[in-house]
Parts: structure tokens; C-alpha cells; sequence
């Protein structure tokens, strides 16, 4: 999705970015880079816990990512924004609608996701959203 903007405020990590730092993926790792370099604010939904954890020792290079990072609190307004999104589009993966709405709450965000073709459907009329994806 294109941006107007040249330069956003914060990005978003969904599942795909998540996995791909863990793993030391190349790609992920270079806009990660830049974002740190820009001083953006980086941020994880706390819904990408559930989709990345499972408990067991293949969990530390996600753990280590996200104590680099932290999370962020899904709040009620998260919430009811992420069913309304469902709600408008059709859609039905919860995980990525609370991702995007995790981006409603300060225009200027920019999410960083391997799951394109969702999160553009869910924010294809949020100009002020940008999905990069990876």
C-alpha cells in the first residue's frame, strides 16, 4: 500500500517480521536496521505472541526479538476497532485485523508483515497505514 507520507512514526512487527528476525532472515533484518537508524518506535501486538509462542525451547530467538522490542497491550479500543475492520471487509483472521488496528491508533504507522494481501484489505481505506511487506 502506498504511503503519502514520506516518513512513518513507528513500525508494526506482525507474525512474518517476528519469525523472520528470529531466524536472521536478510530482508527483515535490513528494514529493521533502518528503522532503528530513523529512531522509529517499533512495536508488537501482543495477538503476535500467540500466533509465534508455543512454549518450548524453539521459542528463544522469538523471545529474544521480543524483549529487544516489547509489546504492545491490545486495549478495548484495539479491539472493537480490529472488529470493526472485520466487520467492513469480511475478513475473518482476528490476528491481522488487531494488527491493523494496532496502526489505527497512531497514523503515521507502518506495518512490517509477510501476510501482504490481509492487512491491505483491512486497511485499504487508512491512506495514513503503510503495509511493507517482507
Amino acid at each position: 500500500m502506498a504511503s503519502s507520507r514520506s516518513l512513518p512514526q513507528r513500525l508494526i512487527l506482525d507474525s512474518g517480521a517476528v519469525i523472520g528476525w528470529s531466524r536472521g532472515d536478510a530482508r527483515t533484518r535490513a528494514v529493521l536496521r533502518q528503522a532503528l537508524a530513523r529512531h522509529l518506535e517499533l512495536r508488537v501486538p501482543v495477538v503476535v505472541l500467540a500466533e509465534t509462542l508455543r512454549g518450548g525451547p524453539r521459542d528463544a530467538p522469538v523471545n529474544r526479538v521480543l524483549k529487544a522490542v516489547g509489546t504492545a497491550p491490545t486495549t478495548p479500543v484495539t479491539g472493537r476497532d480490529a472488529g470493526q475492520l472485520l466487520g467492513r471487509t469480511g475478513g475473518s483472521n482476528t490476528a491481522d485485523a488487531l494488527v491493523a488496528a494496532e496502526a489505527l491508533a497512531i497514523p503515521g504507522s507502518t506495518i512490517l508483515t509477510s501476510d501482504l494481501d490481509d492487512l491491505q484489505a483491512l486497511l485499504a481505506d487508512q491512506p495514513n497505514i503503510e503495509v511493507q511487506v517482507i
